[in-house]
């Protein structure tokens, strides 16, 4: 499916509907495409995903194997 810009603004629960049956909308501005809404794995959908799992340079990172910890550590010197 192809929507405008001025189609995601005005008739985006039609777009949703539409990705949420399992369709990609291409968005277009000034008819040339700019962006792709496709829908998310079930995974994403059944929030499954652990959200204190780091990812990008973080995941590689042995000092924050333990994040909360990390997150502790940072903030000791600013909170008591």
């Amino acid at each position: 499916m192809r929507a405008s810009a001025k189609d995601l603004r005005f008739h985006s629960k039609e777009i949703l509907n539409a990705v949420s049956r399992g369709e990609e909308v291409i968005i277009t501005f000034r008819g040339r495409p700019k962006a792709k809404i496709v829908p998310l794995r079930d995974e994403a959908r059944s929030g499954k995903a652990d959200p204190r799992k780091l990812f990008g340079i973080w995941r590689d990172n042995p000092e924050v194997a333990d994040v909360d910890g990390f997150i502790r550590s940072v903030r000791r010197g600013r909170f008591p």
